[in-house]
C-alpha cells in the first residue's frame, strides 16, 4: 500500500445546471427555497462523514453503521485522485462492475448530503417512512433552513462513475429521479411533517477523465409576492422530535456512544428500556477554537503514551471502560459533537426519558441550535482544508456533528457525565 496516493487536497464540483418541475396544486405557498449553490468545495473528511452519515436506513443496529462509518473514509481516499479537481484514482479500474456501481451511489449520497447542508438544511432521515418497500420513493428527508415552520423537503440522490457519463446524461438522470421519485411525494405527509418541497441530485464522472458533473432538479414554485426575503438565520430551531431522535440516533452510534442510541430507542417504542446503572461519559476538548464532546468510549482505542487522554487513565471510570470494551479495528479517529449542540439535545432527550414514551404528546418540538459547516461550504471561501498556517482538517456539519482527522496535543477541559434521568451534569456552554 505503500504506492498507493492518498485523496488528501480539497475539491470543488461545480453545479452544472438544473431543472424545475411543476407541481399541480398549491404547497406551502409562503415557502421559499433556497438559492441553489453554484458550487460545493469539500475535503476528504467531509466527504467521508456525509457517506457515513447516510449509509443506513433509520433503525438500523448500531454494529452496522459503526462498520460502515469506519470503511467510508479509507475508500474515498484510496479511490478519489488527490488533486482540486474531481477525478477517481486508477485503482478504480480494478474494482468488479457491482462495487463500482456501489462507490457511485455512496459517493452520490454523500454529496448529496454536503449540498443539502450548504443550502441550510440541518437534520435528516431516511424516507423509507414515506412508502412500502414496493414504491419508488427518493432517499433522504431534511428539515431546517428556509423549511422551519413549514414542513420537510425531499432529496434523492444518485451516483454514476461510467465511460457513458455526460452532463446531458447526468441531467437526465436528475430528471428522471425527481419525476419518478421525487414529485408523487410533494404535499404528502410524513412522521416529521408534510413534504413541501423536493430535489434530485445526479453526481457522475467517467473514470478515465478528471472532472465531473453536478445536476440537479427540483419543484417549481411561483416567485413571491412583494419583496419576500429567505428567513433570517437563527441560532436555534424549534425542531420536530422525530426528527431530531432521529438524526442524532445516527450521530450518536456514529460517534460510539451506544448507550445514547438504546435510550433514543426506547423514547421512540423501538427498544427496550436500557440498564441506567452507570452514566455515559464524553471527554470535552478544544479544536480550531471551538469545543466538542467525544464519547470516552470512541477514544479509548487510540490510546496513547503520546496522546493527551492519558492524563485520565487514572479515573475510576476511564479504566472500567478501558477493561470492558471492544476494540474496533479502524485507523481513524472518531466522530464527535460541537458541544453546544450535544449539551442541547442530551438535555431535551433526558426531559423525553423523564416523560417516557407512552405520555409523550403526539407533536413535539425541541429547541436546537443551528450551527454553521466546516470542511466543505458552496464553493467560496475558506473551508477548513489543512494548511500550514491553518492546521485542521475536520468536517461540521449544522447538527453539531464533526469528524476530525487528528487529536489536539492540548488536553481537554474535563470529562462529561450524562445521567440518562438526571440530565449531562456541569454548566450549559
Amino acid at each position: 500500500m505503500s504506492s498507493v496516493a492518498l485523496w488528501t487536497s480539497g475539491k470543488t464540483v461545480a453545479l452544472t445546471g438544473q431543472q424545475r418541475h411543476r407541481h399541480k396544486g398549491a404547497i406551502a405557498t409562503d415557502f421559499t427555497a433556497p438559492a441553489l449553490a453554484p458550487a460545493i468545495s469539500f475535503n476528504a473528511t467531509a466527504l467521508s462523514a456525509a457517506i457515513a452519515r447516510t449509509a443506513t436506513l433509520r433503525a438500523a443496529p448500531p454494529e452496522l453503521l459503526a462498520h460502515i462509518g469506519d470503511s467510508a473514509r479509507s475508500e474515498a481516499q484510496i479511490l478519489l485522485a488527490d488533486g482540486p479537481t474531481f477525478a477517481l484514482s486508477p485503482l478504480f479500474a480494478h474494482m468488479a462492475d457491482s462495487e463500482r456501481t456501489h462507490f457511485a451511489s455512496r459517493i452520490g449520497a454523500g454529496i448529496t448530503d454536503l449540498y443539502m447542508n450548504a443550502l441550510g438544511y440541518s437534520w435528516r432521515d431516511n424516507a423509507v417512512c414515506l412508502a412500502s418497500a414496493l414504491d419508488p420513493h427518493a432517499d433522504f428527508l431534511y428539515f431546517g433552513g428556509n423549511a422551519l415552520g413549514h414542513g420537510v423537503v425531499l432529496a434523492e440522490a444518485r451516483g454514476s462513475f461510467a465511460q457513458n457519463v455526460t452532463d446531458a446524461a447526468m441531467a437526465r438522470a436528475a430528471a428522471a429521479k425527481y419525476l419518478r421519485q421525487v414529485r408523487p411525494y410533494i404535499g404528502a405527509s410524513s412522521l416529521h411533517g408534510q413534504v413541501i418541497h423536493g430535489y434530485a441530485v445526479a453526481f457522475g464522472a467517467q473514470p478515465t477523465s478528471q472532472g465531473a458533473f453536478l445536476r440537479l432538479s427540483q419543484t417549481s414554485r411561483a416567485k413571491p409576492k412583494g419583496n419576500a426575503s429567505p428567513p433570517p438565520v437563527a441560532s436555534s430551531a424549534q425542531v420536530p422530535a422525530t426528527i431530531a431522535l432521529a438524526t442524532h440516533r445516527s450521530n450518536f452510534i456514529l460517534m460510539d456512544a451506544l448507550p445514547v442510541a438504546r435510550w433514543i430507542d426506547w423514547v421512540t417504542g423501538a427498544g427496550d428500556i436500557p440498564d441506567d446503572g452507570e452514566p455515559i461519559l464524553f471527554v470535552r476538548f478544544k479544536y480550531d477554537g471551538r469545543a466538542f464532546l467525544a464519547s470516552i468510549d470512541a477514544l479509548a482505542p487510540y490510546r496513547s503514551p503520546l496522546l493527551w487522554h492519558d492524563e485520565f487513565f487514572d479515573h475510576p471510570f476511564w479504566r472500567w471502560h478501558w477493561e470492558t470494551r471492544r476494540f474496533r479495528a479502524s485507523p481513524f479517529l472518531p466522530f464527535i459533537m460541537e458541544e453546544t449542540a450535544a449539551f442541547a439535545f442530551l438535555q431535551a432527550l433526558t426531559g423525553l426519558i423523564r416523560i417516557g414514551p407512552r405520555e409523550r404528546p403526539p407533536v413535539e418540538l425541541l429547541e436546537l441550535p443551528v450551527g454553521d459547516v466546516a470542511g466543505f461550504n458552496e464553493g467560496s471561501g475558506e473551508i477548513g482544508f489543512r494548511t500550514a498556517r491553518e492546521p485542521y482538517d475536520y468536517a461540521l456539519f449544522r447538527d453539531g456533528l464533526a469528524l476530525i482527522s487528528d487529536l489536539p496535543r492540548r488536553g481537554p477541559a474535563d470529562i462529561l457525565r450524562w445521567h440518562p434521568r438526571e440530565g449531562l451534569d456541569g454548566a450549559a456552554p
